[in-house]
């Protein structure tokens, strides 16, 4: 018979392994944060980064042996590359606060600690739920992101939306899993998906790019042929119809408004948009 695995604390209590800080990044995340943290409370270290929550996200969070920080929200790679200037360890595993880390995975993430992890990060797959299914299809279950990594080794590039971190050399993938609760109404997903069209057409725009009917009516048809037909998404059934039409009107509202920012641009108004986070610092990697 084969040896049982060793148990989670007898891993993370081992002699000698690299030590792991965990950094989750929050924002108006009561319904999520307790569940985040004690997924993860075998880390070393955990920091919360908070963008000024509004709910009980930062009292909910106060309750564990956590360190808690706050900044203004400048996007995703802005706030990550941040918060790994903050944390004392070398090797962070980075969530967000809709995801968990189940056992199995905290137990991979040990073990290479302990042997001493051969590459300079990891693809994380994640096993995606609306509402109250597991997304297999749409693209969403070969949906895999790089949040286990050496942070002298990786830097999130400037952009605000839609971006991974950028390590150099071979980037294997874990076997297990995160679990990720995408949405767990639709409140909560339109809220997002605004923001996420604004921002992408924020940044469309500052980088100079124009868009027009191609874009704004061929992108978002293309987005749900591909997820619904192409990726297989009609296989989900109606929460199949769910993901790829919400994403196909996610595209169309990003190309809407950047569409919007040029006509006002010529006719002479001043574009305000989204804040950008300018310091230099952000972007690029320790010495």
């Amino acid at each position: 018979m084969p040896e049982p695995a060793p148990k989670l604390d007898e891993l993370r209590d081992a002699a000698g392994r690299d030590q792991l800080s965990v950094i989750i990044t929050t924002y108006n995340e009561e319904r999520n944060i307790v569940d985040c943290i004690e997924s993860v409370m075998w880390a070393d270290e955990i920091l919360v980064v908070d963008s000024y929550s509004k709910d009980r996200t930062v009292e909910l969070a106060r309750e564990y042996p956590v360190r808690i920080l706050e900044r203004e929200y400048f996007g995703s790679a802005a706030q990550k590359n941040w918060s790994m200037d903050q944390v004392r360890n070398r090797w962070v595993l980075i969530l967000d606060a809709d995801e968990r880390v189940p056992e199995e995975l905290a137990r991979e993430i040990l073990s290479l600690l302990i042997e001493g992890p051969k590459f300079n990060g990891y693809y994380i797959r994640r096993r995606n739920i609306l509402l109250d299914r597991i997304i297999r299809h749409s693209g969403w279950s070969t949906d895999k992101v790089i949040r286990f990594f050496d942070k002298g080794k990786g830097r999130y590039p400037n952009r605000r939306v839609h971006t991974d971190v950028d390590i150099s050399g071979p980037i294997p993938t874990l076997r297990n899993p995160l679990i990720h609760y995408t949405y767990r109404d639709f409140d909560q997903y339109f809220e997002k998906l605004l923001n996420y069209a604004e921002w992408g057409a924020a940044q469309g725009f500052r980088e100079g790019r124009r868009v027009g009917v191609l874009a704004v009516a061929g992108r978002p048809l293309w987005r749900f042929l591909r997820t619904y037909f192409l990726q297989l998404g009609f296989l989900d059934g109606l929460h199949g119809i769910a993901v790829c039409g919400l994403q196909s009107v996610a595209v169309f509202l990003k190309y809407l408004r950047h569409w919007e920012y040029g006509i006002r641009e010529r006719m002479g108004e001043e574009i305000v948009l989204p804040a950008f986070d300018e310091d230099e610092k952000t972007w690029q990697r320790p010495e």
